[in-house]
């Protein structure tokens, strides 16, 4: 009965939070990703596009079964075995994400570059798509080999659109999104003011940079707290689990009841501490 109860509450407080989880702008809509076209986007993001996306589940299952078996040889407590199971196979998507948030911020700073080398590419004559293929030598380091890659593929097909739509799916990156339909625009409908939308677009993107980070260095120590609120009871619980007589009151039905109430107390009060301490990401551009 202990049991049916805590999973009750559990089931309640995750509905009372769920509009903060998941609001209701967040849904997704007709024509929207697919879960493998999500998960494509995010190892491109992170840096990992050329890994398949089977190849990345089958090693999130290995990774969780590994888990398992480790911390049943050490602990012998089934509940843990399971969190350890779930755990290990999120544990790689969530280095995906963070990776992929990491280097979001890195490159926040150096979009402004690249439409600054895009502007004067254009402002000595050169053609749109020349000018874009220049940042495969001249733009800033972290993004020349997807611009290599683009001049590559223009220099083999002279599909220009085509070429614009495959370097948005190897960057997978919110703000060249904007600086690429931008340039697509200019090419399909013309027109003499490119470099001057360019030029007000690098300088918003130089304050939007400036206001992000420094409220991502006073949120720090929300996110900080968040972590260090979740890893700590487990760290106590696995050292109790080491002792046999605490190991066999884990195995009863009321040792899982609380391991598995933990465990919903700790993901749905991450979830809400990470919501309220991290910034809003920018939506991509027709994606």
């Amino acid at each position: 009965m202990t049991l049916v109860l805590g999973c009750l509450l559990g089931a309640g407080l995750l509905l009372v939070v769920s509009p903060l989880l998941w609001p209701a702008g967040t849904k997704p809509r007709s024509g929207s990703p697919t879960l493998p076209g999500r998960m494509r986007a995010h190892l491109a993001q992170a840096g990992l596009g050329s890994v398949p996306v089977g190849v990345f589940a089958a090693a999130s299952v290995t990774v969780g079964l590994g888990a398992a078996g480790l911390v049943q040889g050490i602990f012998a407590v089934s509940a843990l075995t399971v969190v350890a199971a779930l755990v290990g196979a999120v544990l790689p998507g969530l280095i995906v994400s963070w990776r992929a948030r990491a280097r979001r911020r890195a490159n926040r700073t150096v979009w402004p570059d690249v439409v600054d080398h895009l502007v004067s590419a254009l402002r000595s004559g050169l053609a749109l798509p020349d000018s874009v293929s220049s940042l495969a030598i001249s733009g800033p380091a972290p993004i020349r080999s997807a611009f290599a890659q683009f001049e590559r593929e223009y220099r083999a097909t002279g599909n220009f659109t085509y070429c614009l739509d495959e370097l948005k799916r190897g960057l997978a990156d919110p703000i060249a999104d904007r600086i690429l339909e931008t340039l697509r625009m200019a090419r399909e409908v013309g027109g003499s003011d490119v470099t001057l939308v360019l030029r007000n677009l690098a300088a918003w993107l130089r304050q939007d940079a400036a206001i992000r980070s420094e409220v991502e260095a006073r949120q720090s120590w929300i996110v900080n707290a968040a972590r260090l609120g979740v890893a700590a009871p487990w760290i106590i619980l696995a050292l109790l689990a080491t002792r046999p007589e605490a190991a066999f009151a884990y195995n009863t039905p009321a040792g899982v009841g609380v391991i598995v109430g933990g465990l919903v107390v700790s993901v749905v009060a991450y979830r809400v501490m990470i919501a309220l301490g991290r910034l809003p990401e920018e939506r991509r551009w027709f994606s």
